[in-house]
């Protein structure tokens, strides 16, 4: 089997995926923005090839790329980059070289729309909060007309919380869409809640080999705009309320043979139409795994391997690696840059030495989101939990 992994240096803990293909025979042939020197000895031991383009965003330079490792290694079976960014670049290559063991082009941009996403959580019985796809100004008043203040909107193709906004009232929502005519936009209803996601890898069926629960800050908007501390944590059980829905939504987005993340509300007080307080509201689909240290901390919290069950996914389309016995919480906490703590970077790492898995400076392209130092811990139980966030995070 031929894979072609795109960016496989980026985000750094992906060599994992390309070794575990590799572990299973498979040839892996990689196509990055980065040069070959600069890329991870784990890396360059996992890979076959790697083919450096100046720009992954030109896709002639890919294209010749991904044409002269087919001419040299034979017909590609597989194209992948586990990354929402370069999703589009990955279905447009399966179209262009007739790669069927993936989603085309046209899949991936549904999949991405945001307004495309509510009649499919209708169709799988998961309910949503109303929204309207607008363009302009006079679409968006006439949501708000009917539905009330606050309201919250997004582009309808965007990457985590860019471009995001709550409105609290007619002037906000003037103001927001005052620059935006032409720009698609999903405006909804606002809902109270904690963010949850459903994790999962799927087989060709739909069926999940590994399920995952997160839980998530009750808004990453506000993270960003107000540079708050970022706190998550990988569980290790997973709601069976949660995981009906998951794959419910699963089956009804034709979601098969991939790595996903499904984003959810769980209502935090009883809203008309959608749920009482502990139900839980579709929030938004993502067809790749959760960003950054995430896998890692699924492999923590579930004393397993994802990289290695993804990749038996591709080669076998089943999972082989025996489930975990775990009880763990995994945590992450990040922290920003300029902030004064109570208790510096030493004392953290002096008090939770024996419970850290992960202490590092998070990438200028995630620290928006993710803070720009990370501390990632397995805890055993809530109350470790909380004692650790209050530690780590409590400013002067």
């Amino acid at each position: 089997m031929n894979f072609v992994f795109i960016s496989p240096q980026f985000p750094t803990s992906y060599w994992h995926f390309c070794d575990s293909l590799r572990q299973l025979g498979v040839n892996v042939l990689g196509i990055g923005d980065a040069p070959y020197d600069d890329i991870p000895g784990e890396l360059k031991g996992a890979l076959t090839e790697y083919y450096w383009v100046a720009s992954l965003e030109d896709y002639d330079q890919v294209y010749r790329a991904f044409a002269y490792l087919a001419f040299k290694h034979g017909r590609i079976d597989w194209v992948e980059s586990n990354n929402e960014h370069w999703l589009t670049l990955d279905a447009r290559l399966r179209d262009d070289f007739n790669i069927s063991t993936g989603p085309s082009l046209d899949q991936v941009l549904s999949w991405q729309s945001k307004a495309e996403m509510k009649p499919l959580y209708a169709a799988a019985g998961v309910p949503s909060a109303r929204s309207a796809r607008v363009t302009d100004l006079d679409g968006a008043l006439e949501f708000a007309g009917n539905t009330g203040y606050p309201l919250f909107v997004k582009p309808e193709r965007g990457v985590g919380s860019g471009g995001t906004a709550k409105l609290e009232d007619e002037a906000q929502l003037r103001a927001f869409f005052a620059d935006k005519a032409g720009e698609s936009h999903v405006i909804e209803e606002y809902v109270v809640g904690d963010i949850c996601s459903y994790d999962a890898i799927l087989d060709s069926r739909g069926e999940p080999l590994f399920e995952n629960q997160e839980e998530f800050p009750p808004s990453m908007a506000d993270v960003v705009e107000q540079r708050l501390d970022m706190s998550y944590l990988s569980r290790p059980k997973v709601d069976p309320k949660l995981a009906k829905l998951g794959r419910a939504a699963a089956k009804s987005f034709g979601l098969a043979s991939r790595f996903v993340h499904m984003e959810f509300f769980r209502l935090s007080e009883a809203k008309e139409g959608l749920g009482k307080k502990g139900d839980y509201v579709g929030l938004e689909v993502n067809v790749r795994p959760p960003g950054g240290l995430t896998p890692d901390m699924m492999n923590y919290a579930h004393s397993t391997d994802v990289y290695r069950i993804w990749a038996e996914m591709v080669v076998f389309d089943r999972r082989e690696l025996p489930e975990g016995d775990s009880d763990a919480y995994c945590v992450y906490v990040g922290r920003r840059d300029g902030v004064e703590y109570v208790h510096d970077h030493g004392e953290i790492v002096g008090r939770y030495l024996d419970k850290l898995v992960a202490c590092e400076r998070v990438a200028d392209a995630l620290s928006d989101d993710l803070g720009n130092q990370c501390y990632v811990v397995r805890l055993g139980s809530p109350s470790a939990v909380r004692a650790f966030k209050r530690f780590a995070m409590m400013r002067k």
